[in-house]
């Protein structure tokens, strides 16, 4: 699937992207999230920036975290995923406001040395350049901060894998039927089997000039967190 297609894909589902995601992880995608951004070391006064944000969830957590006096920009390269965001942070009345950019995370629009943490949710496994999009994030952190990437994976257990493999089947591509999102919420399953596993993709950071990263599996090695230090 190439970048034009994720993008139209994306787009579409912005409309239920977070009612899905709320049932289909039984409401447990928020607390993966606030570990996600722990493991950013994000602090008051920061400048935050969170990849692929989607409807925002990540972003508002930073927001939490960095306060009035921090910033935090939101990017992402659907258009209706940055208007949902925008819509839900507006109405919450988020302080501090959320910067929302759209652009591809391959080429993104900030100085070197800007960030003093990032975080990416549920993004790494759609980017067309893994690799590239990890120097991208380095190029844009300041020196010793950290970014913290969570995303789906597929488990060392053949029996969690087979649980995770009928759930996608049985649950998550019937619930994406009844809004009309089947062929959407399908291409999940392909694309963990090409994802690059924890050890590798603590392989590509190290490759993208990061001094230290480590990979932490959750939710039974279904989900993980690449937590990577400039």
């Amino acid at each position: 699937m190439n970048s034009d297609h994720i993008q139209a894909l994306f787009d579409r589902i912005a409309p239920v992207y977070d009612e899905l995601n709320n049932g289909l992880s039984f409401g447990q995608h928020r607390i993966w999230k606030r570990m996600t951004v722990k493991w950013s070391g994000a602090k008051p006064g920061n400048i935050a920036l969170d990849l692929c944000c989607g409807s925002g969830d990540i972003a508002q957590m930073l927001a939490e975290v960095v306060g009035r006096t921090g910033q935090v920009y939101g990017v992402d390269f659907s258009a209706a995923q940055l208007e949902v965001a925008r819509d839900r942070s507006e109405r919450r009345c988020i302080k501090p406001p959320i910067h929302w950019v759209k652009s591809d995370v391959l080429d993104l629009p900030f100085s070197d040395n800007h960030f003093d943490c990032a975080t990416m949710g549920y993004g790494l496994r759609n980017v067309v350049d893994i690799l590239g999009s990890l120097k991208e994030i380095h190029r844009v952190l300041k020196p010793g901060a950290k970014a913290a990437i969570l995303d789906m994976h597929r488990p060392d257990s053949n029996l969690v894998r087979a649980f995770q493999q009928w759930y996608l089947d049985e649950v998550v591509v019937p619930a994406a039927q009844r809004f009309g999102f089947t062929e959407e919420y399908a291409y999940i399953s392909p694309s963990l089997d090409k994802f690059p596993t924890g050890r590798e993709q603590v392989g590509l950071a190290n490759q993208a000039g990061f001094t230290s990263a480590t990979h932490y599996p959750i939710a039974g090695g279904t989900m993980g967190v690449l937590v990577i230090t400039k």
